[in-house]
């Protein structure tokens, strides 16, 4: 049986050309003392968007690991999978990550909820309404998961459920009730990604009550464990923190959740590092600083498109975004210090880095052009792109 290990680390790379730079990071965090397992993660909606293919991710993860020589495990995520675009990603993936946000609070059949009551009198008397709530998102989770069975064979891949992606975060004992439903669907997950409180918007720090979160992790940790008693799922079944990257001042509430409880977690970013092959342009300077800025510009002129897909997820002021003929007039240090996330630096913009963030379709459109460009600049793409996975995410996380 395929077991994701307690400490892993998911990394998207939008075009395919950063695996070894991020691969870099997690050897750092070997040498460091720190076993974290890298699993690459790209979208159905990422691989429309850019054209790719989902053997591109399987493809590049296989030739850094091999050019690397990495001896430890890693994995292949078909993130954010559904029913409807499964089916490509079952050949390369070992790791699906099954998104069944869109239907939470659909209506279940009643026999099946008051079933479902009848089976769990131990949990709270409330276990019925939020059975309601959630069971058609678990059944639906069920018939994803059974779809992959069917094709690759029961053990032969990892299981995430992610209800992130929805208005509500679930509480600590939602997360209860919702570990009873998937035990009873017999879905073998090994990592389950909840909604936390607070707002996880894309590329900048998390926004909320640090200590609610912090309490609240550590009581979702306490449910994965009780559940994993009670119900026999796996043994290794940990929390997923989805738009993790970039997520700093939580991070060391994670950490001390992890070092008081001896659980494990699975980190999952992926827009940092197309952020930071943009920061390499810009400090490469000539015609990669020229390629960052005209990729602002564009993405200025279309934000309003560019942004809609991603209302839940970002909050972007448009009065504090700089002008295109501002940034024009940049430097290769302005333009990097209002991109690179150093909350410390006063030239920071989280607002231009949200927009850009979200703007990686630009550089799609752009094809060849982008990717000869990132293949120009390499040296001070790579080296940023493992300094921001190493330094600012696994190592105060981690280590």
């Amino acid at each position: 049986m395929i077991q994701l290990e307690k400490y892993s680390i998911g990394i998207g790379d939008r075009f395919a050309h950063q695996a070894k730079a991020q691969l870099q990071a997690c050897i750092l965090a070997a040498k460091g003392g720190a076993d974290i397992i890298p699993v690459w993660n790209k979208s159905n909606r990422e691989h429309m968007i850019i054209g790719s293919e989902p053997s591109s991710v399987r493809a590049a993860a296989d030739a850094a690991v091999n050019a690397l020589s990495w001896k430890r495990p890693y994995h292949v995520d078909a993130d954010h999978i559904t029913l409807q675009t499964v089916d490509r990603f079952i050949a390369p993936s070992d790791f699906f990550t099954i998104d069944v946000a869109a239907f939470i609070g659909k209506p279940a059949e009643a026999a099946d909820v008051d079933r479902f009551a009848n089976r769990h009198p131990e949990l709270d008397p409330g276990a019925a309404e939020i059975a309601a709530k959630y069971l058609a998102a678990v059944q639906e989770a069920g018939r994803i998961y059974r779809r992959v069975e069917s094709a690759k064979g029961s053990g032969n891949f990892i299981t995430e459920v992610s209800m992130d992606e929805t208005d509500a975060p679930q509480t600590p004992s939602e997360l209860t009730v919702i570990l009873a439903l998937i035990a009873d669907e017999h879905i073998p997950i090994q990592t389950i990604a909840p909604k936390f409180t607070g707002r996880f918007n894309k590329g900048v720090d998390y926004c909320g009550d640090l200590d609610q979160f912090s309490r609240e992790f550590e009581d979702d940790i306490g449910a994965i464990a009780c559940a994993v008693d009670r119900y026999g799922l796996p043994k290794n079944l940990k929390l997923s923190v989805h738009s993790g990257s970039d997520k700093f001042s939580i991070y060391a509430p994670i950490r001390r959740a992890l070092d008081k409880t001896g659980a494990g977690v699975h980190l999952k970013t992926a827009g940092t590092t197309w952020l930071e092959e943009l920061i390499g342009l810009a400090e490469a300077g000539g015609a990669g600083l020229a390629l960052a800025k005209e990729i602002y510009a564009d993405a200025y002129a279309h934000r309003e498109a560019l942004c809609e897909p991603y209302t839940a997820v970002i909050a972007i002021d448009p009065a504090k975004l700089p002008e295109p003929s501002e940034v024009n007039g940049w430097r290769s240090d302005d333009y990097v210090a209002a991109l690179r996330h150093d909350p410390s630096c006063p030239a920071f913009n989280p607002n231009f880095r949200q927009l850009l963030h979200v703007g990686f379709k630009i550089a799609a459109k752009m094809g060849d052009h982008y990717l000869r460009m990132v293949e120009a600049c390499e040296s001070t793409i790579s080296k940023n792109v493992t300094e921001n996975l190493f330094a600012r995410h696994i190592r105060p996380l981690f280590l």
